[in-house]
């Protein structure tokens, strides 16, 4: 088991289409997670910023960007990129920092000020990148993926429209009592229903938008922390960064084939169920230790695969899990407390932040109406381009 951290602040700027920079977002969250730290931005050692992208490539050098925004002050500096999983990239950057002696304080920030509608490729031809054949060969955007996954456990599991639209009511419920989501409005399973189709089978309100925002957070040693009088803190126990295994054998974003299996067997479990895995087993617990789940719902059939792949049920019955009301408020594991993507939408190098800024107030018991009853382990899971996987296990 590696050595824990502190999360000694965290903060948000509320997401939503603001139409300004995204500097200005990650500035905000970054001086909220400073002020709930109680540090001053002069003892920060380090800055660890997640990069800002455009058309699903890196935009802007975040962590130099927010370092001068905030005021030069000597902070060593590092940009992470990792698409949607920058942030779980960046924490883990900072994390790696703190456990070497390079720093004892360590600020984490993410933002972004996303376009309007699904991302697109980056201009010019790059016959070589998986991520611009699929858009020009097949013209495959994000939601035809969301699509095709809701599709296949239509298939395989026997999944329904109706418990896709579950999920939406479940995530919107619990998105209207936070004050950073940027939809906080009721939704019911008829309303799911009668939205716009985007990608058969899932309607608009399956399927999450794009947004404006920012996370930080600020991390310490432990030694640190109880000098700063924080004898208690949120801890950050394990960042699982992993990758998949030859043969990959379910298809995935962005790739448009699966590899051969002719030759080598395929891994036992599949790439998003490896993220949780390693996470599980640096943090030294089980799923059956959990108080809570943030995961990347995407689309709400991609949840229903979260629960599965973290292991809160076995193999196709993650809509049985969900009907029994396991993943509400109050229920055995509840999943997506924050209100989810649903309700925020992507800022790309934020998300995965906010999901530990979620974590961290649930389990300091901060989280007012949406708080989990004596919460003490939380996990997120998230997943970027080109086998990008992230989890963070938090403790308390």
């Amino acid at each position: 088991m590696s050595g824990e951290v502190a999360v000694l602040g965290a903060g948000m700027h509320p997401w939503g289409k603001w139409g300004r920079g995204f500097v200005e977002y990650g500035v905000v969250a970054a001086r909220a997670a400073l002020a709930d730290a109680g540090v001053d931005w002069r003892d920060v050692g380090s800055v660890v910023g997640a990069d800002t992208v455009r058309a699903g490539y890196p935009g802007y050098v975040a962590g130099a960007t927010f370092a001068k925004a905030l005021g030069w002050q000597g902070a060593r500096v590092t940009s992470v990129y990792a698409a949607c999983a920058s942030g779980a990239q960046a924490i883990n950057a900072a994390r790696a920092q703190i456990l070497s002696g390079l720093a004892d304080v360590v600020l984490v920030v993410g933002a972004d000020a996303a376009p309007k509608g699904f991302f697109r490729p980056a201009g010019g031809d790059r016959p070589d990148d998986p991520d611009w054949l699929r858009f020009r060969v097949l013209g495959a955007t994000n939601p035809t993926y969301f699509g095709l996954y809701a599709r296949r456990r239509m298939a395989v599991h026997g999944d329904t429209l109706e418990d896709f639209a579950q999920v939406k009511v479940k995530n919107a419920a619990l998105g209207a009592l936070n004050p950073n989501a940027r939809y906080r409005k009721r939704v019911t399973a008829e309303e799911v229903a009668g939205s716009a189709v985007v990608a058969d089978p899932l309607r608009l309100l399956d399927i999450c938008a794009t947004s404006d925002g920012g996370a930080a957070l600020v991390l310490s040693s432990m030694d640190f922390a109880r000098r700063h009088g924080a004898a208690d803190p949120v801890r950050i126990r394990a960042v699982s960064t992993v990758t998949p295994r030859y043969p990959n054998t379910v298809l995935d974003l962005p790739d448009i084939a699966t590899d051969s299996a002719a030759a080598v067997e395929p891994a036992a479990g599949t790439f998003r169920a490896s993220i949780a895995r390693a996470a599980y087993e640096e943090a030294g617990i089980g799923p059956e230790d959990l108080s809570l789940a943030e995961v990347y719902d995407l689309s709400t059939a991609l949840e229903l695969q979260w629960y599965e792949d973290l292991g809160l049920c076995g193999e196709g019955e993650a809509a049985k899990l969900l009907r029994e009301g396991a993943t509400s408020l109050g229920g055995r594991i509840p999943v997506n407390v924050s209100g989810g993507l649903a309700s925020f939408g992507e800022a790309v190098p934020a998300q995965a932040i906010a999901q530990v800024c979620e974590l961290t107030w649930q389990l300091r018991g901060d989280a007012g109406d949406r708080q989990v009853s004596s919460a003490r382990v939380g996990i997120t899971a998230n997943q970027g381009l080109f086998g990008h996987g992230s989890s963070v296990v938090a403790v308390r």
